[in-house]
């Protein structure tokens, strides 16, 4: 066995900056479909969370990456006629992915029931009847809410979570198994319709790979857009399971699709894509959505950049370390600083409750503060909000209000 590649941390963190496509300048001018078509290279999908605080999550990595674009850009590819390019499924978690990864996860559709939730299960167990019944009414009158379909069964009170009704369990039930697809989400709320009436045709036409086949084309992808990662972080990418990402990862390795690498200050072993980029600088500057592929994985997160993260919508307020909706913004290659922010649009305000500087990265405080203000304006526009609140807390909040009366 040949002794495994070392990497230093800075040298591990440029190629994974530069594979989640943070290495190359913003564009100028018009974004356009060619621009996400390059975003999506990168990140393989998007994911989707109901938080509306800021924006919604599947908006935020495109601006991270492309600066102000038109939301439309997004909302076409994902849900406007029979050539869209984008699909919703479960990739990581809730996700609008490719339409080219369709095939690719078949055999999740095909195994709906190790991965569906419970309620799921149990209605298509105890009334297949129902499911049925619904699919022939989306079939008759898709595109079609859960919300209007709701009288084919009345909503129970016993269940725990969103408290779904047996209408919105079985419709996700056949969402799950793939007969049935999202095909327009006006207000965030799902709008479903037959598979067929959906995903292109020359897309579901397509034969599916073999679940191991499946696997491993979907772990390249993985490794491709983290650049080097560690098992768990691979298979966490599309929330593979374990066995089978074990087994496409040792395939992977023995075809030279990845190599084996040790990442100093880890001890555990890494695996570098054989195409990823190891550029000498990265010159970024972006806000991270809590929910971007770059800090998913709060481990690596922390081991790549020192920066320990966490998201604390579900923490109680008293107990709040920096905020409830908080994002990392990341200057050059480290990540540098976090906000909390709020998108209060009755006002047209973007408020920020809180300014946090990260004192172990080197750099100057007023120039962090500069950037993190230009960065805010060009957000405060994209989401169509006139003002910037100054930050009420936090120990980069004096800097940031001084940036932000000159920005």
């Amino acid at each position: 066995m040949s002794v495994p590649e070392k990497l230093s941390n800075p040298q591990a963190r440029r190629i994974a900056l530069a594979a989640q496509g943070f290495h190359a300048p913003r564009p100028s001018g018009k974004r356009d479909a060619r621009h996400l078509r390059k975003v999506l290279s990168h990140t393989q999908l998007l994911q989707i969370d109901s938080i509306y605080v800021l924006e919604r999550a599947h908006y935020v990595p495109v601006f991270s990456r492309l600066g102000a674009y038109p939301h439309a850009l997004v909302d076409k590819a994902a849900y406007h006629g029979r050539k869209r390019s984008l699909f919703e499924y479960w990739g990581h978690a809730a996700s609008l992915l490719p339409v080219e990864l369709f095939p690719l996860l078949r055999w999740r559709m095909d195994a709906a029931e190790e991965h569906a939730w419970g309620g799921m299960v149990r209605i298509a167990r105890d009334n297949p009847g129902l499911v049925d019944r619904l699919y022939e009414e989306v079939r008759a009158r898709g595109p079609v809410s859960a919300r209007e379909l709701e009288e084919e069964a009345p909503r129970t009170r016993d269940q725990w979570g969103w408290n779904w009704s047996d209408t919105k369990s079985a419709l996700e039930w056949l969402f799950r198994c793939g007969r049935v697809s999202v095909a327009a989400r006006p207000s965030f709320e799902r709008y479903y319709d037959i598979t067929e009436r959906v995903i292109p045709a020359e897309v579901l036409n397509t034969p599916a790979p073999d679940r191991a086949e499946a696997h491993r084309q979907l772990m390249a992808k993985s490794a491709a857009s983290l650049g080097v990662a560690t098992e768990v972080e691979l298979r966490d990418y599309f929330r593979l399971p374990v066995a089978d990402a074990r087994a496409a990862l040792r395939d992977l390795v023995e075809d030279g699709t990845v190599h084996q690498v040790i990442v100093e200050g880890s001890d555990k072993p890494a695996y570098l894509h054989r195409d990823a980029r190891a550029p000498r600088r990265v010159r970024a500057r972006a806000l991270l959505s809590p929910f971007d592929p770059l800090v998913w994985h709060r481990d690596r997160t922390l081991r790549l950049w020192d920066f320990f993260y966490r998201i604390e919508i579900y923490v109680p307020e008293a107990k709040r370390v920096h905020g409830y909706y908080v994002l990392p913004f990341l200057l050059g290659e480290h990540l540098v600083a976090r906000v909390d922010l709020k998108a209060d649009r009755a006002a047209g305000v973007l408020r920020v409750p809180a300014a946090w500087r990260e004192e172990h990265v080197d750099g100057d405080t007023e120039l962090v503060a500069g950037e993190l203000a230009a960065e805010l304006r060009e957000l405060a526009d994209w989401l169509g909000l006139a003002e910037i609140a100054p930050p009420v807390k936090g120990d980069l909040a004096a800097a940031l209000t001084s940036a932000l009366r000159s920005a």
